[in-house]
């Protein structure tokens, strides 16, 4: 999979699309599989800044180079360098209704959107979920997004692909080593954890529901012929989330019934990720939906999500959920 020059990443068609809250915003295609969404600089109001005040404050390791406010050649004069960015990781098959929901709830309080919409082969062929985790990362060096502050979320699939954004980041720290400063805090949602079986049923409930059998034994076969290709990418991920160079906040929604999680082995992550002194906070329900918790419960997902938010180094996002 070859990378698109980075030159030509902002030259996209520009539409306006419905109101949100706050006013109309703009979506624009940053390249395949990735959406920006912002409300125009001229209708956005007070705009908002990370806290000074806090100790994990990202402006001051992390500045703005004067290109990012300058480049007009590469950025949209009517979008905001300020604003929090939120790095939106959907799940697969995701219908742009769905997303619309999320994506709205972000833009309300504040927040620009990144939406990165993962293909099933950068799943079947790691090395091809690598090539594309390194596309989003040159994106988030680009001038409109370098030096914001970012809240990741991930949702399902997403946080594979996010994961290969942190095995790049793990990779080359120094290289990375300011965006990871950059992220105050991440989310995931229905995250696949578990053994290949897990990462097999997922396949067969997203792809071909009424073959469901057929696609996850045809996944467990291809994993093992492919195995170098395939199943030792998925241990080495594995290891590289467990051991995330980004240390925010972190908020996890699961629930017991998910076929596509192990409660045992999320719970085991949380409870590591608190002994390496992260901020961990979680919401497991007893039954709910793969990728749908706050269409099934929605007072708690976002009063959950609205805690989560308030304990974030942005004293002037608006949570108001």
């Amino acid at each position: 999979m070859g990378n698109l020059p980075l030159s030509g990443l902002f030259r996209t068609d520009v539409t306006m699309s419905e109101q949100v809250s706050g006013g109309r915003f703009v979506t624009r295609r940053i390249r395949n599989g990735i959406t920006y969404y912002y409300t125009p600089f001229s209708e956005a109001g007070d705009q908002t800044h990370p806290a000074k005040d806090s100790q994990t404050t990202t402006t001051a390791l992390c500045p703005i180079s004067p290109s990012a406010l300058s480049d007009s050649s590469s950025a949209d004069p009517s979008a905001s360098t300020s604003r929090p960015l939120l790095l939106f990781f959907s799940w697969l098959g995701a219908q742009p209704r769905a997303v619309a929901k999320y994506r709205d709830l972000y833009l309300d309080r504040g927040m620009d959107v990144l939406l990165v919409q993962s293909s099933v082969m950068h799943f079947l062929w790691p090395r091809w979920g690598l090539d594309y985790g390194l596309e989003v990362l040159q994106t988030l060096e680009e001038p409109q997004f370098s030096g914001r502050a970012v809240l990741v979320h991930a949702s399902s699939i997403g946080g594979y692909t996010f994961t290969q954004i942190l095995t790049h980041i793990a990779q080359r720290p120094k290289k990375y080593a300011c965006l990871a400063q950059r992220v105050i805090g991440h989310i995931y949602d229905s995250l696949v954890v578990g053994s290949l079986e897990h990462m097999a049923i997922g396949l067969g409930k997203t792809l071909v529901p009424r073959l469901e059998s057929f696609v996850k034994n045809t996944a467990m076969l291809y994993f093992w012929l492919f195995k170098t290709h395939t199943a030792d990418f998925y241990d080495h991920s594995i290891q590289v989330f467990q051991n995330s160079p980004i240390t925010a906040p972190a908020l996890f929604f699961f629930s017991e019934n998910d076929a596509l999680c192990s409660p045992a082995v999320m719970e085991k992550l949380i409870d590591r990720w608190r002994k390496r002194g992260m901020a961990v906070e979680s919401r497991k329900w007893k039954e709910s939906i793969h990728a749908a918790h706050m269409r099934c419960h929605p007072q708690d997902y976002l009063s959950t999500l609205e805690k989560f938010l308030k304990s974030l180094p942005i004293s002037s996002l608006e949570v108001k959920m």
